[in-house]
């Protein structure tokens, strides 16, 4: 995403902007719930428009069969319907090639098959976690992926020690100087890198972060072509992307948005043959709740979003990283004047970054392209035959006989009103039939789960709102426990950091009661964000969260060595939603966190963590008494 964040990281780190559990954003029950998609007949739409992406067919024949489009025949044309084909009615509705989003981060199945409810066939990953992309492309490759969206990816990022992209919780090899970058390119083509992303990204005013210099972008960009890869380069502002075009990048993966575009900016990325995934939406998520509130209150949009997904679209990073007044305006701008001197613009996202949700942010996008200047059938080839020819996907993006049958239905008319987009009525995936009925059966249950997180009844055991006491019924004597949910855990730095920590229920709690929870470790260099403590889960299973909301008041007892530590709220969608510092005195001393003051009201609880964070030290602290009042 422009302005540092191309990817949410991990609920375990105690940060804001740049902490969205992107394993979590999508709950664990679609998981685990297969769709089925054993068998499937040929299939016929007829009297339907088709965008084929290039041009519009107003009524046609499409027929798929043996996973392939065996025909597409214009109205008056005949055409052989195949023996016991399934016949669609496409009167009224538009025939797309299955989307394409240009820029995702997926972290695992369930982003892809939220994707795929949405009429997105093919994900191209950003950077993810390596061992979730060998197993979703060795599961793609063995046809295993009839149910989500195919996944092509950038795997690991080429980035600086320090730099962005190393601040999630991801083993993150770097490299420092233009020698190393063949080795290191093709380092990562053996991991299985369709395509090579490069950072170039210093950081905004009052957040520099460690950046490749230009010379090893440079040399990065050549790496890769030499091995025939595409290199794309993540930046986030207008200088930054004058100079990596002029290093001869093959696109840039956002626009900026720190400033208007210079005059000629269009003209020159133009002359140099770039092309651009601008990422609009993030940019609107960033500094608004606008983007995300426009996903969420559409109707055909809505009402297929996960829980973790409503909530991470009604959020905005602006606290985090502060205003900048026309980021919007300034990014489409950019677009605008790109798409005026011929540069090829691709439709992406950035999800899940906060105001972003697979799939659904990809129509979203869309109409800020259209905004920008695009027509709707240009915003329509974005996503669609433009992103096939550019990433090499020959087998798809467009509706010709022998591509792949990735086809998605809508009604109305989106070459007019690209909103139409979200009116999505049928997927197929390589000619099988995506089973909405069955993914919105299973959506309504999770979000029935979610409702109940949010306005339902405190869970089982909390009625007194005592969490831990650490005596006889709390861990004295062993590991411990709470009164409801799933007790007590150490929560690290790892796999980036080193930082250490214990938890022991030892003897001699405030006020002479029989135990209490001591927790003691070390923070270490090595991560972006170095955290160590204990993490207290109110929820049965670490799913949607609970409903805390008939309490106003955290309160707990600590002493310690005399630090300061911080005590973190994760809400609905995995992310760390309020905090509060705590002093851990020589003496114990009461510690109480009105709600009011967070700004946040216990709905959608799913753990409150207690840690030390920041620079390298010892830290010793303990607590006893926690409760909710």
């Amino acid at each position: 995403m422009a302005h540092l964040a191309s990817l949410t990281c991990p609920a375990s780190r105690p940060q804001g902007l740049l902490l969205a559990c992107a394993l979590s954003l999508l709950t664990s029950g679609v998981a685990r719930a297969e769709v089925a998609q054993d068998t499937f007949p040929p299939v016929v739409i007829r009297s339907v428009r088709v965008f084929d992406g290039e041009r519009v067919l107003q009524s046609a024949t499409v027929v798929l069969a043996n996973r392939r489009i065996a025909a597409v025949a214009p109205a008056g044309e005949h055409v052989d319907v195949p023996v016991g084909a399934e016949l669609v009615d496409g009167t009224g509705k538009t025939l797309l090639p299955g989307l394409i989003d240009a820029h995702a981060h997926t972290f695992n199945r369930n982003h892809l098959k939220g994707a795929l409810a949405f009429g997105v066939s093919t994900h191209l990953d950003m950077f993810t976690n390596l061992a979730v992309m060998r197993v979703m492309q060795a599961e793609q490759e063995a046809g295993g992926a009839a149910d989500r969206a195919d996944l092509y990816s950038a795997g690991t990022l080429l980035t600086a020690a320090g730099g962005h992209g190393t601040q999630y919780d991801l083993v993150i090899p770097t490299l420092s100087g233009p020698d190393q970058a063949q080795a290191f390119v093709d380092a990562r083509i053996a991991e299985g890198s369709d395509y090579i992303k490069i950072v170039f990204e210093r950081g905004l005013p009052g957040m520099p972060m460690p950046s490749l210099d230009l010379a090893t972008v440079r040399a990065a960009i050549n790496a890769a072509r030499a091995r025939d890869r595409l290199a794309v380069v993540h930046i986030s502002t207008g200088d930054a992307a004058r100079e990596v075009i002029d290093a001869g990048a093959d696109g840039l993966v956002h626009i900026f948005s720190d400033r208007a575009p210079r005059a000629d900016f269009g003209t020159m990325a133009s002359s140099r043959g770039v092309f651009v995934v601008p990422t609009l939406a993030v940019t609107d998520g960033l500094y608004s709740r606008r983007g995300g509130r426009a996903v969420l209150d559409d109707p055909d949009l809505g009402r297929r979003l996960f829980p973790a997904e409503r909530a991470n679209l009604d959020i905005s990073a602006l606290t985090m990283i502060g205003s900048m007044p026309g980021a919007s305006s300034h990014a489409l701008a950019a677009v605008r004047q790109l798409h005026d001197a011929g540069v090829t613009i691709l439709a992406g996202t950035d999800a899940p970054n906060p105001g972003t949700a697979h799939g659904a942010t990809l129509h979203r996008e869309l109409e800020l392209l259209v905004q920008a200047g695009l027509s709707p059938l240009d915003a329509l080839k974005a996503a669609t035959s433009d992103a096939a020819r550019v990433f090499r996907l020959d087998d798809r993006g467009r509706i010709a006989r022998g591509l792949r049958a990735d086809v998605v239905l809508v009604d109305g008319d989106p070459t007019v009103d690209i909103r139409k987009t979200r009116a999505v009525v049928g997927v197929w995936k390589e000619g099988r039939r995506y089973k909405l009925d069955l993914y919105d059966a299973q959506l309504a249950r999770l979000n029935a789960a979610a409702n109940a997180a949010v306005g339902g009844p405190p869970p089982a055991g909390a009625e007194s709102g005592i969490v831990s006491q650490f005596d006889e019924a709390d861990g004295a004597g062993g590991p411990p426990r709470s009164r409801f949910g799933t007790g007590w855990a150490a929560a690290l730095d790892a796999p980036t950091g080193s930082s250490t920590v214990t938890l022991n229920v030892v003897a001699g709690g405030a006020d002479g009661s029989r135990g209490a929870l001591d927790v003691r470790g070390e923070l270490r260099p090595g991560a972006a964000f170095a955290f160590a403590g204990a993490r207290f889960r109110p929820t049965a299973s670490d799913g949607v969260g609970v409903n805390l909301s008939s309490f106003d008041t955290l309160s707990f007892r600590a002493r310690g060595d005399g630090g300061r530590y911080m005590i973190y709220f994760y809400g609905l969608a995995g992310r760390s939603v309020a905090r509060h510092e705590f002093r851990a005195g020589a003496e114990w001393s009461q510690v109480v966190v009105p709600f009011a003051q967070l700004g946040y009201d216990g709905r959608g609880m799913r753990s409150i963590l207690f840690a030390a964070v920041g620079a390298p030290r010892g830290f010793s602290f303990v607590i006893d008494d926690v409760r909710f009042r």
